[in-house]
């Protein structure tokens, strides 16, 4: 299947007048990027890069696509036949999936021809909007857990290809396992699931469900107990079960009262081992106030996979620097009041004081960063986030995608997964944040936009 329909009209009403022009064929440069974080969050996540390269991959028009657009007369038939033979072959740097994000990031960043760039516009914010959204909520419930394994569990509230893509993203910034089989089968995530309350209801007794499910699945099965009666349902686990169960399942009412309730009662019935999880409508708030609960789990569905109540970080994709009717590259930007773009191609580091993360620092592509330790740290200090003194160290934060169209490095989308999620662990403990401290706050860190000459704050 193609990505190329993936995208809005105006990207094609542009190119063709681009080309009509003469245009088409300047160099250029487009980074993504967002001007602010939501209120309270102290990072974003990136997340769907595997993704987007798959999609810049498959972007291509088929005899299907171009059949459509003739048919709704979208363009001319000399732009149709350019079309059926384009293919991406610029270069794509961006920062590594799992990394952290924060105002001003230019967390990837497309060099090519105006028409070899510009069509990519939609599918990236797309692809990069949602997975992000839901990986930076994502990851103040894995912090707020406090190493409780969460499980992603919202399929049911999503379109189903979006499911797919919030179970990678969840998966990435920690969580435990999904229970989504097509994304298990994808990107080889754990799954798990035993059952519902509809089963429970399926037999004239509550014992009878209980017998029927054991059987199956064996006594290290999760028991959904408060279909009826929690307590009863609990004794009559253990009694049918023994000391082996394995999980027990709330998915109602005030779930730490109960969570002390049931732990007691467990113990008293000879099944200290048996966890206890919870569901119903988490977010990392309610985890907050479960901290101290006897909970072993969670599963989290509605609240991860909408973003939140911030669905979307707010990534643009902007023309940054284009090549002149002089042949010559220079930066270009908006300047509309509250949407400045700042122009010119970008590059950025985190800056790091003896393994700590002070900063995020934006400079020129071609800038050597040597030359800018003295001018970043004092801005650092100017900023007052912290004295620069100690060993300092800056990260490198894009790395090399694609280059002339082709692939850096492909892996598998398993093993893609499975590197994003070691390097969002390591990004996230550079920021030396602390569980207790809360999940909202300001900015972690400030990211400063640096020149030869200046340093200043970009808005955050």
């Amino acid at each position: 299947m193609t990505t190329a329909l993936l995208t809005d009209l105006y990207e094609l009403t542009m190119l063709e007048a681009a080309r009509a022009s003469g245009a088409a064929d300047r160099r250029c440069v487009f980074e993504v990027f967002t001007r602010s974080l939501p209120p309270g969050r102290r990072y974003g996540v990136v997340a769907g890069i595997g993704r987007v390269l798959t999609a810049i991959a498959d972007f291509r028009f088929d005899d299907a696509d171009l059949r459509y657009l003739a048919k709704i007369d979208a363009v001319s038939d000399d732009t149709l036949e350019y079309l059926a033979s384009y293919r991406f072959r610029g270069n794509v740097h961006a920062y590594e999936e799992g990394d952290l994000f924060f105002p001003g990031s230019p967390i990837l960043r497309v060099e090519g021809s105006f028409a070899d760039a510009v069509m990519l516009e939609t599918v990236v914010l797309s692809i990069l909007n949602h997975d992000s959204g839901v990986a930076s909520v994502g990851a103040r419930m894995v912090t707020a857990a406090r190493g409780r394994p969460c499980i992603e569990m919202g399929g049911r509230r999503v379109h189903e290809d979006a499911a797919i893509a919030a179970a990678r993203a969840a998966y990435i910034v920690g969580f435990a396992s999904t229970s989504n089989l097509a994304a298990g089968a994808h990107y080889r995530i754990p799954v798990t699931g035993t059952s519902a309350h509809a089963f429970t209801l399926l037999f004239d007794d509550e014992r009878d469900a209980f017998r029927a499910q054991l059987a199956a699945q064996g006594n290290a099965t999760a028991l959904l107990v408060d279909t009826y009666d929690v307590p009863t349902a609990v004794r009559s686990a253990v009694e049918l079960a023994g000391p082996e169960l394995g999980s027990i399942r709330l998915d109602s009412g005030d779930l730490g009262q109960q969570a002390v309730q049931l732990r007691d009662l467990l113990d008293s019935l000879g099944a200290d081992g048996t966890r206890i999880t919870v569901t119903s409508d988490l977010d990392e708030y309610r985890l907050e106030e479960l901290a101290h609960a006897p909970v072993d789990a969670y599963g989290i569905g509605t609240r991860l996979v909408t973003g939140g109540g911030h669905p979307a970080p707010g990534f643009v994709y902007k023309l940054v620097e284009r090549e002149n009717s002089a042949g010559v590259m220079e930066p270009v930007g908006k300047r509309s009041q509250d949407k400045t773009t700042p122009g010119g191609a970008k590059r950025a580091v985190r800056m790091l004081v003896d393994g700590v993360a002070r900063a995020e620092v934006v400079l020129p592509a071609g800038a050597e960063i040597t030359e800018l330790d003295q001018e970043i740290t004092a801005a650092v200090d100017a900023e007052g986030s912290g004295s620069a003194s100690g060993r300092v160290h800056l990260r490198p934060l894009q790395v090399p995608m694609i280059r002339g169209g082709e692939r850096v490095n492909p892996v598998s989308a398993p093993e893609q997964v499975q590197r994003a999620r070691a390097h969002h662990a390591h990004a996230l403990a550079e920021l030396d944040l602390r569980a207790d401290d809360g999940p909202d706050g300001p900015a972690a860190i400030p990211t400063h936009l640096a020149s030869h000459s200046a340093a200043q704050a970009i808005e955050r």
